[in-house]
C-alpha cells in the first residue's frame, strides 16, 4: 500500500467513524464517549498525512508513532462502547477491525522506519 492509498484508507475510516458517531444516543455517555472516539479516530488520518509530509526522518517516525497511539486509543474507545452497549454493535465491530488493521500498519511502519523488526 502506498502513502496515498493509506491516506485515503484513513480518511474513509474517519468518515465511517463520523457516521457511526451520528447514530449514538444523545445522552451524556453517548456524547462524552463519542467525543473521545472522534478525537482519537480522526487523528489517525491527520497524523498519517503529517507523516507523509514530514520534514525529516525523525519527524516522520514521530508522526507515525502518534498515529499508532491514536489507533490504539480508538480501539480502546470502541471496546468500551461495545462492552457498555453504546452504539450499533455491527458497525462498532467493523470499525474496530479496521482500527486494529491500521494499528498493525502503523506499528509495522514505525518498526521498519526505526530499523527494527
Amino acid at each position: 500500500m502506498n502513502k496515498q492509498e493509506l491516506e485515503q484508507r484513513t480518511k474513509e475510516f474517519s468518515l465511517n467513524l463520523i457516521r457511526f458517531l451520528q447514530s449514538l444516543p444523545k445522552n451524556y455517555l453517548g456524547e462524552a464517549m463519542g467525543r473521545q472516539l472522534l478525537k482519537s479516530g480522526t487523528s489517525i488520518g491527520a497524523n498519517c498525512r503529517e507523516a507523509n509530509r514530514a520534514e525529516s526522518k525523525a519527524d516522520f517516525i514521530h508522526k507515525l508513532a502518534i498515529a499508532e497511539k491514536e489507533a490504539s486509543e480508538t480501539v480502546y474507545w470502541l471496546e468500551m462502547m461495545l462492552e457498555a452497549g453504546i452504539g450499533g454493535k455491527q458497525e462498532a465491530l467493523r470499525l474496530m477491525q479496521e482500527a486494529r488493521e491500521l494499528l498493525a500498519i502503523f506499528t509495522a511502519a514505525g518498526r521498519t522506519s526505526k530499523g527494527r523488526r
